[in-house]
């Protein structure tokens, strides 16, 4: 479909306008068409609505969602090509892996939440903006890991709070090639890397990636130990 054949993007009801929303991704490196801002304009007005009611995000002002959420997750596009399955782990309102699929539709995605009424919203999400190829979960990484070892290409989780046996578990996750990714607070890093000594027999660590705009919040990889 040409360009000009597109459909133009609603503004949210708050005046948040298209441009501005493709403004506000200018500094992650992102560059949006149409399709992909009515997705995050539809997703952020389903936010907003459902967040009145249920506990899924303290971020409220739409600016602030478009950065912190949408933006912060989907600049994991620039830093690798995204292909295969992806594995997200407490997906809550959807970052940063349902995210991934407005830059990357062709990602098979799954969502672990164990909370029921986000795993509604997550499923209203998915009707609303068109997504194919996303399955929503209620199982915790450390029950799903079980009987899912070494099926995905990539696994992330944005706030886990505590690594645990739950870091274990994502890694048993990736198969050889595939990638963990944890979206981090300097405190939370300063956590991981105190844990440092038992988890490098399973993965090593890139250098962290600070995130545009924010002092404190980066993206750690990491790789299967072989």
């Amino acid at each position: 479909m040409e360009p000009s054949a597109k459909p133009r993007p609603r503004s949210l009801s708050n005046n948040l306008k298209p441009e501005q929303i493709c403004q506000l991704m200018a500094p992650f490196g992102l560059e949006l068409d149409s399709g992909q801002v009515q997705q995050i304009t539809t997703w952020t007005e389903l936010l907003i609505r459902w967040n009145a009611k249920i506990n899924l995000t303290t971020i409220t002002k739409p600016k602030e969602i478009i950065t912190r959420h949408f933006a912060e997750s989907m600049c994991l596009s620039k830093l690798l090509a995204l292909k295969g399955r992806l594995l997200d782990v407490g997906s809550g309102a959807g970052f940063p892996g349902l995210a991934l699929k407005i830059t990357n539709p062709d990602l098979s995605v799954v969502l672990l939440e164990p909370v029921g009424k986000k795993r509604a919203f997550l499923k209203e999400v998915i009707r609303a903006c068109g997504f194919e190829s996303v399955e929503v979960r209620g199982e915790r990484i450390e029950e799903y890991a079980g009987g899912h070892a070494a099926e995905f290409d990539l696994v992330t989780a944005r706030a886990l709070g505590s690594f645990g046996s739950t870091l274990p578990a994502m890694v048993r996750c990736l198969n050889a090639e595939g990638e963990l990714c944890l979206w981090l607070t300097h405190s939370e890093a300063s956590s991981l890397s105190e844990q440092d000594a038992a988890f490098s027999r399973l993965v090593k660590w890139s250098e962290p990636v600070s995130l545009p705009l924010s002092r404190d919040r980066e993206i750690w990889r990491g790789r299967v130990v072989a």
